[in-house]
């Protein structure tokens, strides 16, 4: 080959090297999640961070979207998947909370042809509804249910489902999950609303619970729907006299579940493993924009789990490590 052609196929190389290098794009995704201060939220939001650094490594961001408060769930939300599409997202990940308020953010994500992915809220129903690639997370359904099985294995045949967030879906979920796994079984099952103001308040939601069960003294179960509400119920069944005769299990997880269950004062918590929601959607989004990957299995499930007193040793150091 003479010095010219050698040249020449050299410089023919470093195109062909750069073209393909610049082929990649950056992805800035945007997630929609829960409240900073929201324990379960803070695990989903670190599984996206983790997932972030291979994003940022490509010369990309993810950018963490939350709402200051439960109040008014579906349409702040709503109002945060329309501001990742005006800030130019590539693509959005987000649960599909309250489908009536935010269905219409989630198909102008889709108009513009922006990939998304649901996750946490909503199941696979929301995701072939509003044209999404895949839905990341558990079923909020069975996770439900599998509380009133677990219940009703375990004799405790009238339980309590108590919703502090009525109207989301996923709770409504949860709840309905949990009062037919508890009949089925054998057992009676009801829901307890309280105002969304009272989620995460733990004098609010520890008083609501006493007095109810003062009132229905059959009652001897009790399900809630996420970490902080599932120590409030704790709380509840002491003040109202009824330690040891209610049991409590609850949605999610943290150090001081894990610890109620080993001490005895928790029955079970429902795992639907947070961080890889949050891991998982923005990994699968940034596989799509940066390379056109696709993950066919489009239902893919974090959960349920059930952690009791027989493997919650087990499950404490992930915990401690920040992924459970």
């Amino acid at each position: 080959m003479t010095k010219f052609r050698r040249l020449a196929a050299t410089v023919s190389a470093a195109a062909i090297m750069t073209c393909a290098a610049t082929a990649v794009l950056a992805a800035n995704i945007f997630v929609v999640g829960g409240k900073p201060d929201d324990p379960f939220w803070s695990i989903v939001k670190r599984g996206a961070e983790d997932a972030g650094k291979v994003v940022e490594a490509q010369g990309g961001k993810v950018v963490w979207l939350g709402p200051q408060n439960y109040d008014n769930l579906g349409v702040d939300a709503a109002e945060l998947i329309r501001q990742a599409i005006d800030q130019g997202a590539d693509a959005i990940v987000g649960p599909d909370w309250v489908p009536e308020a935010m269905d219409p953010a989630f198909k102008a994500v889709v108009d513009k042809k922006i990939p998304l992915v649901i996750y946490n809220a909503g199941g696979i129903e929301a995701a072939d509804r509003l044209g999404a690639m895949n839905y990341v997370g558990s079923n909020d359904y069975l996770s439900g249910k599998a509380a009133g099985t677990y219940f009703a294995k375990h004799e405790l045949k009238n339980a309590v489902c108590l919703n502090t967030l009525p109207g989301a879906a996923n709770i409504e979920a949860f709840c309905k999950g949990m009062i037919e796994g508890v009949t089925e079984g054998g057992g009676a099952g009801s829901s307890l609303p309280l105002p969304a103001t009272s989620f995460g308040s733990a004098t609010a939601v520890a008083q609501a619970l006493k007095a109810h069960l003062l009132q229905h003294p059959e009652i001897n179960a009790v399900f809630a729907i996420g970490n902080v509400d599932t120590n409030s119920a704790v709380n509840g069944v002491t003040q109202a006299g009824k330690q040891g005769q209610v049991k409590v299990c609850g949605m999610n997880m943290d150090e001081t579940i894990l610890n109620n269950i080993k001490g005895g004062t928790q029955l079970c918590a429902i795992d639907q493993q947070g961080y890889l929601q949050g891991y998982l959607a923005v990994s699968i989004l940034n596989g799509n924009v940066n390379y056109g990957l696709t993950v066919p299995t489009r239902e893919i499930l974090t959960g349920p789990g059930v952690i009791d007193a027989s493997n919650v040793d087990a499950t404490l150091a992930g915990v401690k490590a920040g992924a459970r």
